[in-house]
């Protein structure tokens, strides 16, 4: 099966997860979308060796603040390996320079603004996904339906490279933060 195949699979499995657990409206659609993106934009994006310890080493799928995925994120990882890399999800309230992520979701949080924890892994290699602005890839509802927004320029910043292929896939691409 190709990549697309498997993107476009994942995104239906996340569909009928919600469905078949009486999902409450579409909120919970939207983020068992947004959950599934989270995890099949790893096989996409081209991390430097240095981003992992060693081969066999955890990919890190952070949530920063609020958790708006409960457990479907949990259940769209379940098993699944970026590589060599078996998928880990990690829930947090701080970001700072020790923190290890590959993908870091950014949700609502009481405490540490999202520039702040923006600024805390700028330069280092991690995809940087939220609702907002400033991120790596930015999630957008167009005409009901999930997309994202790609900054390449955020990207080079981090060291991370997108696929071509992801990036036409993106709602729109932009060359500079």
């Amino acid at each position: 099966m190709g990549k697309r195949s498997a993107w476009l699979g994942g995104l239906t499995a996340a569909l009928a997860l919600t469905a078949a657990t009486g999902a409450q409206g579409a909120a919970n659609v939207e983020y068992a979308v947004k959950a599934t993106y989270l995890y099949k934009f790893a096989p996409f994006v081209e991390w430097p060796a240095s981003a992992f310890p060693s081969p066999a080493s955890p990919f890190y799928l952070c949530v920063f603040g609020a958790d708006p995925f409960g457990g479907t994120l949990d259940l769209a990882v379940n098993g699944q390996h970026v590589d060599a890399h078996p998928v880990v999800v990690v829930r947090m309230q701080r970001v700072d320079a020790s923190t290890r992520c590959h993908i870091l979701y950014l949700g609502a949080s009481r405490g540490q603004s999202s520039a702040d924890v923006l600024s805390s892994v700028r330069g280092r290699p991690v995809l940087t996904v939220s609702e907002g602005g400033g991120a790596v890839i930015r999630f957008v509802v167009k005409n009901n339906r999930v997309r994202f927004d790609v900054d390449t320029a955020a990207a080079a910043a981090n060291g991370v490279t997108i696929s071509s292929r992801l990036l036409a896939l993106a709602n729109a691409v932009k060359a500079g933060s």
